[in-house]
């Protein structure tokens, strides 16, 4: 195998095909462009339950459900029912001036009942993005309406991933999202990693590294000055920058800085809630107590675009008396509680609790963590992480010391690309490669996918010998 192997070169494909049309017009997101006009996309045709198939027939097991979203497995046909029975009866609707859907209410309704903090209103949108950038105007605007102007920074971290916009691109914390988009913008700070293996110091134990991670962010708001600092947003595990597991009880330290100087934490569940992490969400999996919180993703399984940010009942009063003074609560998207969108969604996780998804995923993510244990010896692997149904693997050049690839070297890409030639999709984060199956997935789907990451694995551990690399 090379690199490249499974990829034509752009003048193979006729102008036509479906690869000659993408490589001329589409703009990719999240993709590397100059990679791509030359080796062309790989065109998916079909899915279902954790299988998807290209246009060349081959199937591969879907071990990053999508984009970590599609939680409930592809081919619902219960979903598409919904979708077309509420397109026939309201295919449209908005939530501006008062108006409102019985999709929308009842979506809302069910997410305060599920929700793991005390929430009084629900504001719907389409993205994670969305949600997070969402999240900094209400942070803002309740400040504002509690005579606190100077109350507006917001502390992220090194390697979280909280969107793309202006301003959740800015609180995402990983370089290449803020490299030539003049990103981040004032007032977003990113503070220490909570990644032992990468950012513990020589000779650090893991209770000295959760000391300093504690040390390092009461340093932050005290050098910013407690009256500006308004909110610290976390994943419960951090997603795109690496399947990240905190140490644990260091949530419950975090809050006590926060507590301190009466900082709001947003709980970013767009990857973790619904059952990704074993819990319904990653706060019960994680002993995080949010004030506020994001969902998207799974709340749909992806099905249809949705999302929306919970916020606690004395955020919407302080809300309602600005808007008595200034007129209208002047945000909101077109698609805001989408009529076809929210029903697919309560169908959702009404099929969710029907299957007992939950239990399922907490049972399936204890047998694929056991199952990761295997690779902990291999050459290539110096950290196996995950909790529930995510999961990553890091490779290295050597363990301990932990000594990485160069990121020239393209091992993690290489054994994305040996996951894909073994019919296998999982997603390389530099060199972590991430693992995140939909949660419908059994035992035996699990083997399957140990035993083709296992051949990929050897694959890429022959090619970084033959390159030099080890």
């Amino acid at each position: 195998m090379t690199e490249i192997s499974r990829f034509a070169t752009h003048n193979e494909y006729p102008d036509q095909s479906v690869e000659g049309m993408d490589l001329r017009h589409l703009l990719h997101p999240s993709t590397n462009l100059a990679q791509h006009q030359q080796h062309g996309p790989m065109v998916l045709e079909s899915a279902d339950g954790v299988y998807i198939t290209d246009n060349k027939g081959k199937q591969y097991l879907e071990g990053m459900s999508g984009l970590w979203c599609t939680a409930i497995g592809y081919g619902q046909e219960e979903l598409a029912k919904v979708a077309y029975d509420q397109m026939r009866k309201l295919n449209y609707s908005q939530l501006f001036a008062g108006r409102t859907n019985e999709p929308s209410v009842l979506l809302a309704d069910k997410l305060k009942k599920m929700a793991p903090f005390d929430a009084g209103r629900v504001f719907f949108g389409l993205s994670g993005s969305d949600a997070n950038d969402t999240q900094i105007k209400l942070i803002w605007y309740y400040n504002n309406a509690l005579g606190r102007p100077e109350k507006k920074k917001i502390i992220s971290r090194k390697r979280g991933y909280h969107g793309v916009t202006i301003a959740s691109g800015s609180l995402t914390g990983l370089p290449p999202f803020h490299a030539a988009f003049d990103l981040p913008m004032p007032g977003i700070l990113h503070t220490t990693s909570p990644h032992y293996y990468s950012e513990g110091l020589p000779g650090e134990t893991q209770s000295e590294f959760l000391q300093r991670l504690v040390n390092d962010l009461e340093q932050m708001i005290e050098a910013e000055g407690p009256e500006t600092v308004a909110a610290f947003i976390a994943e419960p595990i951090l997603g795109a920058g690496g399947v990240i597991v905190p140490p644990e009880n260091y949530y419950p330290r975090i809050q006590q800085v926060l507590d301190k100087y009466d900082i709001a934490f947003i709980d970013d569940e767009v990857i973790c809630g619904f059952g990704r992490t074993g819990k319904p969400f990653g706060a019960q999996s994680m002993d995080i107590r949010p004030t506020t919180m994001s969902i998207a993703k799974a709340l749909s399984s992806a099905y249809l675009p949705i999302s929306a940010v919970l916020i606690p009942e004395s955020m919407y009063e302080a809300f309602a008396d600005r808007s008595g003074e200034l007129g209208n609560f002047s945000h909101g998207f077109t698609y805001s509680g989408h009529p076809v969108c929210a029903a697919v969604a309560l169908r959702n996780l009404e099929i969710m609790e029907e299957l007992s998804l939950f239990e399922h995923a907490e049972k399936m993510g204890d047998i694929l963590q056991q199952r990761l244990q295997s690779f902990i010896d291999h050459p290539l692997v110096g950290e196996v992480r995950g909790k529930g149904l995510i999961a990553a693997l890091e490779l290295v050049r050597c363990r301990e010391p932990r000594t990485p690839f160069k990121p020239s070297d393209g091992v993690g890409a290489y054994c994305s690309n040996a996951c894909h030639e073994a019919g296998l999709v999982l997603r390389n984060l530099g060199d972590a490669v991430a693992i995140c199956p939909p949660l419908i997935i059994t035992e035996a789907q699990i083997d399957e996918l140990i035993s083709k990451l296992a051949k990929a694995l050897d694959q890429t551990l022959g090619w970084t010998q033959k390159q030099g690399l080890m």
